[in-house]
């Protein structure tokens, strides 16, 4: 048992990001995809369903599409993997307390995700990394 602990403990963060950056954009990039597939639907619903407080149904809709067609593909190629993460768990929080407030089970798993990209990034097989590399510094910051 120990020793599958051990094993378990030596996986590396970035064979661990991959996936994770992986589900929250697919997450994103779907709702995207609905939006998109029928607008005046996409309207109706943020006009009669989400209601989000400050901005205008038609201009909460189009912001939301907006970030969820840019963060997915930022998020899959690893690039600005912190700032987006940072952003989709903002509009994750407007989501949960605003629209949808009994779908915290699955809201809290798009943070538990998000939360480790934040904290700790991308990981290697990212173009955060390669251009760390590139024009140095740490992606920690040291």
């Amino acid at each position: 048992m120990l020793r599958a602990i051990a094993w378990l403990e030596r996986v590396p963060h970035t064979l661990l990001a991959l996936p994770l950056r992986l589900a929250v954009a697919t997450v994103f990039w779907n709702s995207a995809m609905t939006k998109l597939a029928d607008w005046n639907a996409a309207l109706e619903l943020f006009r009669e369903e989400y209601r989000v407080p400050l901005f205008p149904p038609e201009i909460a809709a189009y912001i939301a599409v907006s970030i969820e067609l840019t963060a997915p593909v930022l998020l899959v190629l690893g690039l600005a993997t912190r700032p987006v993460a940072l952003v989709l768990l903002g509009m994750t929080a407007v989501i949960e307390v605003f629209v949808y407030p009994l779908a915290w089970p699955t809201h809290i798993q798009w943070a538990a995700m998000l939360l480790v990209l934040l904290c700790r990034g991308a990981g290697n097989w990212s173009l955060d990394h390669l251009l760390y590399k590139r024009f140095g510094g740490s992606p920690n910051g040291r």
